[in-house]
């Protein structure tokens, strides 16, 4: 009996604003797969490699603010900050790792926290994961998140 070689999704690359991968990320959309919310499947750029550590939400005084989404806002900024120092804008983002220690937390905020995203990033959802663990290196901590960026050439 012979055997079939599974059916491999082909490959389509959807341009953000700008259409040549030297110019900025470009979102990777498998044809006929659902459009994804809030997040991009796969991303591909050519430029300078811009990450950040692991990131917290405490402030330049290392205040870290009580609850979920306080802390991610924070995060959040502090990304943009972090990246900016190595020459990148929102717009080179390609991939955020999210490391929460509460799912359900994460999944009730789900409106406040697509909110506090388009404020700093605005539109641009690069690949995204999301972990959940069981702590996190500072105890009060409810959200940690890792970025990379492409600044093109």
């Amino acid at each position: 009996m012979p055997v079939n070689p599974p059916k491999v999704p082909t490959l389509s690359v959807v341009p953000e604003s700008k259409p040549h991968p030297s110019q900025g990320p470009q979102t990777l959309q498998p044809a006929g797969w659902p459009m994804p919310k809030g997040y991009a499947n796969g991303m591909a750029a050519d430029g300078r490699i811009v990450m950040t550590g692991g990131v917290i939400g405490w402030d330049p005084a290392g205040h870290l603010p009580e609850g979920f989404v306080p802390q991610a806002r924070q995060a959040l900024a502090n990304i943009a900050a972090i990246i900016a120092e190595g020459g990148a804008r929102p717009e080179h983002l390609v991939r955020l790792t999210w490391y929460v220690v509460d799912m359900d937390e994460y999944l009730a905020h789900l409106k406040a926290l697509g909110r506090i995203y388009r404020e700093i990033f605005g539109v641009h959802y690069p690949a995204m994961a999301l972990v959940q663990v069981v702590r996190l290196v500072e105890k009060a901590a409810r959200v940690e998140i890792e970025a990379t960026a492409v600044v093109p050439r």
